[in-house]
């Protein structure tokens, strides 16, 4: 087996089970293989879960580029929060966001790891909503990371069953088209 092949398998046990069973011993029977086996292609248990956790970040971004994929560009940020806003309730995204909170929480807590990869992860998503952000906007950076603050307000919200009132809120700031 290689890197490549392992971590497919090592990210639909983590997605399924979590980052509390993402030590070497169940993630090496997850993926038919050892725990040494998995430290000789990673070399350490933290380059398996860096490795591993970026590849989760990369698969979640070609999930949402096709999921907002359009007949066109989006034409403002409003448009392009609105496609990945309705992706909320995609039942294939959803472990995806239940391992980001893990993830978040664990940062919260000061785990060991988890605000690293945290960054990891946030660091590619905002390379990613650069890339998305319309053509002929003034400040993509800026925009990219602003929509991030507002993705991410919406998600928390909506992790704890107030979907609507962060939509209200984006509707009242003009961040969402009515």
């Amino acid at each position: 087996m290689s890197k490549e092949s392992l971590l497919p398998l090592l990210m639909a046990h983590v997605l399924e089970h979590g980052m509390g069973q993402a030590s070497l011993r169940p993630l090496a029977k997850a993926a038919g293989t050892s725990d040494r086996m998995l430290i000789y292609h990673f070399g350490t248990k933290e380059g398996l879960l860096k490795d591993l956790l970026g590849h989760i970040a990369g698969t979640y971004a070609l999930l949402l580029d096709a999921a907002i994929a359009g007949s066109a560009p989006p034409a403002t940020r409003s448009e392009l929060l609105a496609r990945i806003l309705a992706q909320f309730g995609d039942p294939a995204m959803e472990p995806f966001m239940r391992l980001w909170w893990e993830i978040v929480g664990g940062s919260a807590r000061g785990s060991p790891g988890f605000r690293a990869a945290a960054q990891a992860m946030v660091d590619k998503l905002v390379v990613w909503l650069e890339a998305q952000m319309p053509a002929g906007d003034p400040d993509p950076a800026g925009g990219a990371r602003f929509l991030l603050a507002a993705i991410e307000g919406t998600a928390m919200l909506a992790a704890v069953g107030h979907l609507e009132t962060a939509q209200q809120g984006l509707l009242a700031g003009g961040l969402l088209p009515s």
